[in-house]
Formats: C-alpha cells, structure tokens, sequence
C-alpha cells in the first residue's frame, strides 16, 4: 500500500499497473468497504492502470473526525482529490458511497477528469429507517441484511459470504453508522446537469439496495450518460459478475475516454 498526506492525515490506497499505457482509473469503494472490492478489477491493468483507495477510517487509511453528513462526505471527497492528483487519475469509478463521493467531487471540487463510472450507486441514497437504528443497536442484525439475497449479492456462494461479513465486521459500527447516515443525507438530483465528463452508470439486475431505476434517473440527469444492467447480479456487481463489469468498463474506456 502507498500513502498520500494531506489535511493531517494519511489515505492509503494500492496501485494495480502491468506496464498499462491507458488512463488511469481511481476506485472508490462504498459504505463499510476498502479498496479490495475492486480486487477483480485488477485484471484491467495490464490495458489501464487501476488505483483503489481506502477512505478515512476504512482499511488502512487514518480516520478524519468528521459529522455524518455534509462534513464526511466532503473529508471523503478530500481524500479522492489528494489521491488523484497523487496519481494523474483520468477517470473516477465509484460503488455507492464511493459514487456520492465522485459525483460531488465533480460537481464540486475543479478536479480533471475525462470520465466516470457510477456503479451500484444514485443521485441520492436513500438509508432504511430500520437499518439506521439498527446499526446503532444491533450490528449483527445489520451484517445479515446486507448478506441476504439481492443486497450485496445475489447469488453468493459460502466463501463469499464469510469475506463479505468479515470485512464489514472488520470497519466497525461506528464507521457504517457515519457512512450510513452520510449516504442518507445525500441529494446532488438538482445538480447531474453540472457534470461535465462522459459518465457510465453500471449495476446489477437484481440489485435491491441501489436499483436499476437509480441509473435511469442517473441517466436522465447527466447530460452524456450511458446505462447498463449487468445479469444475474446486485449490490456488488464489480465483485459478483466481474468478468461482464470489466467488459463494460473496458468498452467505456475505449469508446468514451481514448477515442
């Protein structure tokens, strides 16, 4: 893992690179996760160089003492913009959270991008009433929502599973809580015709945290958006339906950011 400092604190992220001479992309994972969602993404790096990031307090990254909210979100959006000027980053690729995050550091912040992907993700996110009390009272609770059929996966074997739960185990309630309540009190609906760049919007089809009616409106809302449903997916399509993920990746990348 490397580090980049900035405003008092360390944001680890990992490069993924096999003498790739394409635009670099920056991932950005969602609630509870690390840059090792992105995992089967490595395999785009021999055409593109990849760099997945941790954000505060997630992984091996240094926590930031931020409010949920407006204030996390803006600490995560410090953390993309001092990694991609680390790294010359092109293209912005978000899952959930990690889609808020790149959707307002276009809106927001002067940040040079030639593209975006959204994956799994949406104009605003919406957290259920049940799942903000329970992460406060009942975090096992939490743990299995998120593992049953058509939230994260759809069809997961065992292995998976156990991964999935201990990686979110791992983060910890207060971090979810904090990515939680940020994510519910996201809204960027009136400002989508502020980006500029090409942008994708990928997601699974059985995907019931951030359904495909969130990509739609996505889609209506950018002025250049492109929408695709991935089969027998959900939540974690990157993770879930990697080799359909890629190819769309890869199509959107030739087409959209080297022509």
């Amino acid at each position: 893992m490397q580090t980049v400092s900035h405003h008092g604190r360390e944001t680890a992220y990992r490069t993924f690179d096999r003498d790739a001479s394409g635009p670099v992309v920056l991932a950005i994972h969602g609630s509870g996760g690390t840059h090792r969602v992105w995992s089967a993404q490595a395999k785009i790096a021999d055409e593109y160089p990849l760099i997945a990031l941790d954000l505060s307090g997630h992984g091996d990254s240094d926590d930031v003492a931020a409010e949920p909210g407006y204030e996390t979100l803006s600490a995560y959006v410090d953390d993309v913009v001092a990694v991609a000027t680390a790294v010359d980053a092109d293209v912005l690729l978000g899952n959930s959270l990690g889609g808020a995050v790149v959707l307002t550091a276009l809106i927001e912040r002067e940040i040079d991008a030639s593209g975006a992907v959204l994956a799994g993700t949406g104009a605003r996110l919406p957290v259920l009433d049940d799942l903000l009390q329970w992460v406060q009272t009942d975090f096992d609770r939490v743990i299995e929502f998120f593992h049953e059929p058509d939230h994260l996966f759809h069809d997961p074997d065992e292995t998976t599973l156990d991964v999935s739960k201990a990686a979110l185990r791992n983060t910890g309630r207060a971090v979810l809580e904090r990515d939680f309540r940020t994510a519910h009190a996201f809204d960027v609906r009136g400002a989508l015709s502020t980006v500029d760049v090409p942008t994708l919007a990928l997601v699974g089809e059985y995907d019931r945290l951030t359904p495909p009616h969130y990509h739609e409106e996505l889609c209506t809302g950018l002025p250049d958006c492109e929408l695709s449903v991935l089969d027998d997916a959900a939540h974690l399509a990157m993770l879930e339906a990697a080799e359909a993920f890629n190819a769309g990746l890869r199509d959107f990348l030739d087409r959209r950011v080297l022509a």
